[in-house]
């Protein structure tokens, strides 16, 4: 063992501080209001460049389940409800036809980070096995296209189209649903799965907009200008220089092929990723061909499971998420080693985590040959305070000639832009194209943004229900909100294979469903004790998992508001996934009736309505 992997030769005093200095270099006192919205005068950023907008009549129909959202999680709900038998079901998405995040990114290099038989859904039901442990994102696209077309998904489905207002009817016990098409529709049921990172943000530059050279952000990639595919050979840049803000995943995916092509690649960075080995490779057809009924579901689970922390006996996935489930705990829910006092919990945690880090450091010396370059490159804080990175190309990219770092951080980033560049401190970098790489906005979607206004019973606000936090059952729906669901991590489970959460919450939503209708159930709402008491289960099970500490000494991201936001308990279910959905499973088995509401002498006909 290396001086830089061995706990012996570990000087903890000495690596907390470099990460405080570090962290500070970097935070800025305008915290998450650095960034703009692609919208109004920058709502061109947000354009759909793939799919044209095809004008349509307004429509006044009826359907029984509404399911706002094409990405994996409206996907995975549509399927289960179809299964559970429920045949009018209308998907609606912003964009031009399914696939969510993979609709919109569709960038140089972009792969999943998370291996492809666990993370594509339904591989079994659709007869598919992915052609790379880690798949590119045009075979994600594809494969979320198989899954609609599969399961008849397209038959009245919507596009283009955003909803506008959600309004309980209660003399009809159904939603009224209006669109920015123009659409009067109504739906018995609405599932919302409209995702947590899907507003892409864009810097707030001063000058960004005398810029007189070409912007676009990754998640709208204009190949027109560039040329190429998602595959690489962007032509279109061999003459240009090109200046990338940005160096989170999709920086690390799409840097290596901008490097490659653009006469002249600058990479603006704030705050270095952790980098580690990728090691991707063609799915093997010997493996696929030995493959048995169940085997996508069985590695599904025991990757989640090793990653919740629990006792499994055999690692199926073996990559670089597994191997460091323990770092994870600091972010995501799951069981904790109870045998050991927090404390000492926490200083082993801290020890694996700088050798860990210290790891990750080394690789960039071993990789980068210019030492200053591998310095500015190398991650000075705690594994988990950014998502963690995975790339063979990237720092590979910084040996070529035509690639300079440009560090920003000791100047928050880009100071400023004109009409010909972009200025960091004192020195400007004329280029002819830069590339915002700059993500999204966190959980500014759906109905927690307020973008999604919904009326519930009585005129309620949901977002003036949920003025002191949001109060849930199990985090799918809420008292005074009758049949209306919501996907996501809020009061629910989380995991870095957020699809399969996705999955296991579309079966719910579906069996839920299924349930009122055979109870002939008038609609489908949990009382407020059931809500309350979930609230308080939530609130005691994260006692002591706080993420306040953790975060506060954290690099600024997202994760942390742009070092403004210091956490707090946890908002998802603490002893993690697996526990969370062994609690479902059981609750299922009951009669469910903290959330059937029955008809109350209804007259003979109505109950089913």
């Amino acid at each position: 063992m290396s001086h830089l992997t061995s706990t012996d030769t570990l000087d903890p005093d000495a690596l907390r501080e470099r990460y405080r200095r570090e962290r500070d270099r970097r935070v800025r006192p305008d915290g998450t209001a650095q960034y703009r919205r692609a919208a109004g005068e920058f709502g061109y950023y947000a354009t759909d460049p793939y799919t044209e907008r095809v004008e349509r009549e307004p429509l006044t129909d009826r359907v029984e389940v509404l399911v706002v959202g094409g990405g994996f999680g409206g996907l995975l709900t549509g399927a289960r409800l179809r299964e559970a038998g429920v045949e009018s079901v209308r998907m609606m998405d912003e964009a031009g036809d399914f696939g969510g995040t993979w609709y919109w990114n569709r960038y140089p290099g972009i792969h999943c980070d998370i291996e492809s038989y666990v993370y594509m859904p339904l591989l079994e039901e659709t007869g598919y096995v992915p052609r790379w442990r880690y798949a590119p994102g045009e075979e994600i696209r594809q494969h979320a296209v198989r899954i609609a077309e599969h399961y008849g998904l397209y038959r009245d489905a919507v596009f283009h189209t955003r909803v506008t207002d959600l309004t309980w009817d209660e003399a009809a016990d159904e939603w009224r649903v209006t669109t920015d098409r123009g659409d009067t529709m109504r739906a018995r049921y609405v599932v919302v799965s409209s995702g947590t990172l899907s507003q892409a943000k864009l810097p707030g530059i001063p000058g960004i907009e005398d810029f007189r050279g070409h912007t676009f952000h990754t998640s709208r990639w204009d190949y027109g200008y560039t040329g190429g595919t998602a595959d690489g050979g962007l032509t279109g840049l061999a003459d240009k220089r090109v200046a990338v803000i940005g160096t989170g995943a999709t920086g690390l995916q799409a840097i290596p092929h901008l490097a490659r092509d653009a006469a002249h690649l600058y990479v603006l960075q704030r705050t270095p990723s952790s980098v580690d080995v990728r090691d991707n490779r063609p799915t093997d057809p010997e493996w696929a061909a030995s493959l048995r009924p169940g085997w996508q579901r069985e590695r599904m689970e025991n990757f989640l499971a090793v990653l919740a922390g629990e006792d499994v006996a055999e690692d199926l996935t073996q990559d670089g998420w597994t191997g460091t489930a323990r770092l994870q705990r600091q972010m995501i829910t799951g069981a904790v080693d109870t045998t050991l006092d927090p404390a000492e919990r926490e200083r082993l945690d801290e020890l694996a985590d700088f050798v860990k880090m210290n790891q990750i450091r080394a690789r960039v010396d071993e990789v980068v040959d210019d030492p200053a370059t591998a310095e500015a490159l190398k991650p000075w804080y705690r594994y988990m305070c950014k998502r963690p990175g995975f790339s063979d190309q990237y720092l590979q990219s910084f040996n070529l000639p035509n690639v300079t770092l440009v560090d920003t951080a000791d100047h928050g980033g880009v100071t400023r832009m004109t009409e010909h560049g972009v200025v960091v401190g004192d020195d400007e970098y004329e280029v002819d194209c830069v590339v915002l790489a700059t993500g999204f906005e966190v959980g500014v979607s759906g109905v927690v943004s307020g973008t999604l206004p919904v009326q519930g019973r009585g005129g309620t606000s949901l977002l003036g229900a949920w003025a002191r936090g949001p109060r849930t059952l199990h985090g799918f729906y809420t008292h005074g909100f009758p049949n209306l669901f919501h996907l996501g991590g809020m009061q629910n489970a989380n995991s870095v294979n957020f699809v399969h959460i996705l999955q296991e919450q579309a079966g719910h939503i579906a069996a839920v469903v299924e349930r009122a209708g055979k109870a002939g159930a008038r609609y489908v709402e949990p009382t407020e004790e059931a809500q309350d008491a979930w609230a308080a289960t939530i609130a005691t099970v994260g006692e002591g998992q706080d993420s306040s500490a953790f975060l506060a000494e954290c690099t600024p991201g997202y994760y942390n508001g742009e070092g403004t936001r210091k956490g707090g308990a946890p908002t998802s279910y603490s002893p993690g996934p697996v526990a969370f959905h062994r609690l479902l499973a059981q609750w299922r088995e009951g009669d469910m009736s903290e959330v059937l509401v029955l008809p109350e002498a209804a007259p003979a006909g109505e109950a089913g309505r």
